[in-house]
């Protein structure tokens, strides 16, 4: 199901519908992202890795905005002698049962709760890891300074947030080149500039980029005590926030 090739914009639209995570996009997002995302892969193993150094015993580890799994999947894989909970959540149906799938043929069921729901909305068991890889930039900006507060608050000393989102810059001309940069990438995956544009224009109001500036003071606010920005490239990066 899952392994077709994005050509959802390759032809003209009429109107181009608002972009959401339905059946359409599940049967190709491992295409989509690994060919809009620069670096998708290496920052799913690196989540992997992050988990070995800093999941704790007996603690939960979440992956919210799981989409099919692939970051519950890497913190699985180096964590299976701590007795971890693993917890992936996601408003998509579609999403969910198909990381279901995934998630069985990889037998790794019986470790992971896959939870349909809103994580703006998720009450938190306390944990050493969570993870928000490119989900926090579609949440509404209203909502995202008491999730990061919520999650900081149910995250034990030492624990970790990984976010990673996509970012723009408070200089025009840096979030122009940057933005020329990803849709030269994206050229580079095969996407055509028919596809970039109504992509785009499916994305506006949808995903809400904020300035890595923006996410630090929010981070601060919510109580980690260190910020490292561990993977950046052109307008995407992702941060290491440590309570």
């Amino acid at each position: 199901m899952s392994d077709q090739q994005d050509r959802i914009y390759s032809t003209t639209h009429q109107q181009v519908a608002r972009f959401s995570f339905d059946e359409t996009v599940v049967r190709v997002f491992p295409d989509m992202i690994r060919r809009s995302v620069p670096g998708y892969a290496t920052i799913i193993d690196m989540i992997g890795v992050l988990a070995a150094r800093y999941a704790q015993p007996d603690t939960c580890l979440y992956d919210l905005g799981c989409s099919l799994g692939a970051a519950t999947t890497a913190m699985a894989a180096l964590t299976e002698e701590q007795g971890n909970r693993l917890v992936a959540v996601d408003n998509s149906p579609a999403m969910i049962d198909q990381a279901r799938t995934l998630l069985t043929e990889a037998g790794l069921s019986h470790r992971v709760e896959l939870l349909e729901g809103d994580v703006a909305s998720l009450a938190f068991d306390p944990c050493s890891m969570a993870v928000l890889n490119f989900t926090l930039q579609f949440i509404a900006p209203d909502a995202r300074d008491a999730l990061i507060q919520r999650l900081a608050d149910a995250t034990v000393p030492g624990g970790i947030l990984v976010l990673s989102e996509k970012i723009r810059f408070a200089d025009e001309a840096e979030n122009a080149l940057q933005t020329e940069l990803h849709h030269a990438f994206k050229r580079n995956n095969g996407y055509s500039d028919l596809e970039i544009s109504q992509k785009r224009t499916a994305l506006e109001n949808v995903l809400i980029p904020e300035t890595l500036a923006d996410h630090e003071a929010r981070l601060r606010r919510a109580g980690y005590r260190h910020i490292h920005v561990w993977f950046r490239c052109f307008n995407f990066m992702s941060l290491l926030a440590v309570r």
